[in-house]
């Protein structure tokens, strides 16, 4: 029997406050308590960001696929430690070694593998791998604060 936990959409939303056009993270499986998760998009040709990125050729911006991690990463640190339907914040304070090794386009699935570096107070950190049928698409190393419930 697997102690791993999921988050559906709905959870998700009950943990981070992201909303349409900028929810990037349709479902995290495999969640290990605060250390690790794998965050499923699926993207799609009715994206906005897709009428002017880029018109006739559209790529899924690579910026996005380090928000779409570290949505992933806010929502593993959600649910291990039980803040569904808490108010708490994430907040970028830096992105380091952020690499991106192939194009992904509607139609791909971006899994995305994070883990916790550091984790447990106010500022942690963590890395993430985001890969399309199982080719790195991007990967990268980030810091957030949290601002958690007191």
């Amino acid at each position: 029997m697997s102690d791993l936990k999921t988050a559906d959409i709905e959870l998700i939303q009950r943990i981070i406050p992201h909303r349409y056009p900028f929810l990037l993270v349709d479902r995290v499986v495999e969640i290990d308590g605060t250390a690790s998760g794998v965050g499923i998009k699926n993207v799609t040709m009715n994206e906005p960001q897709f009428t002017g990125h880029f018109p006739g050729m559209p790529v899924f911006p690579g910026v996005y696929m380090v928000e779409a991690m570290a949505q992933t990463a806010a929502v593993v640190a959600g649910v291990g430690l039980d803040l569904a339907d808490k108010k708490f914040g994430v907040y970028f304070m830096a992105i380091d070694s952020a690499k991106f090794r192939r194009k992904v386009g509607p139609g791909d699935t971006l899994r995305m593998k994070v883990e916790t570096l550091r984790g447990g107070g106010k500022v942690w950190k963590f890395r993430g791998v985001a890969t399309v049928e199982g080719e790195v698409a991007c990967e990268a190393e980030f810091t957030a604060m949290m601002d958690l419930p007191k």
